[in-house]
């Protein structure tokens, strides 16, 4: 069984819309970091020398590779990546090789034994 990383990185305002788009598009789990910060296309102001930029959130989702794009545009489509500039983005990166998946490939087998 080969997996993808996911990454989305949003606002904390959509993680809990990303995540549930992802697990109905079957992803097993997330990881969540909070408080990044990042900079797009243009530089975010400051106020007297303080950062007003705004935290965002990163999501990393490792997936079965039969599965990831189903969950990719999910999970763009939950966060509004590809309609409002600067809600975030996402991608995936193929994994070589992973350990401690043991109970989701039980799991993802039971769901897609035939896809994969």
């Amino acid at each position: 069984m080969q997996f993808k990383l996911l990454v989305a990185l949003t606002d904390d305002s959509k993680v809990r819309s990303i995540l549930k788009a992802a697990r109905e598009a079957g992803a097993t789990g997330a990881t969540v970091i909070t408080s990044a910060r990042g900079e797009g296309l243009k530089p975010e102001k400051t106020f007297f020398g303080l950062d007003v930029t705004r935290h965002r959130d990163i999501i990393f989702f490792v997936v079965e590779e039969h599965l990831s794009r189903r969950i990719l545009e999910r999970i763009a489509e939950a966060g509004q990546f590809d309609g409002e500039p600067g809600s975030g983005i996402a991608f995936q990166v193929d994994i070589e090789d992973a350990i401690g998946l043991t109970s989701q490939i039980q799991v993802l087998s039971e769901r897609i034994g035939e896809e994969i």
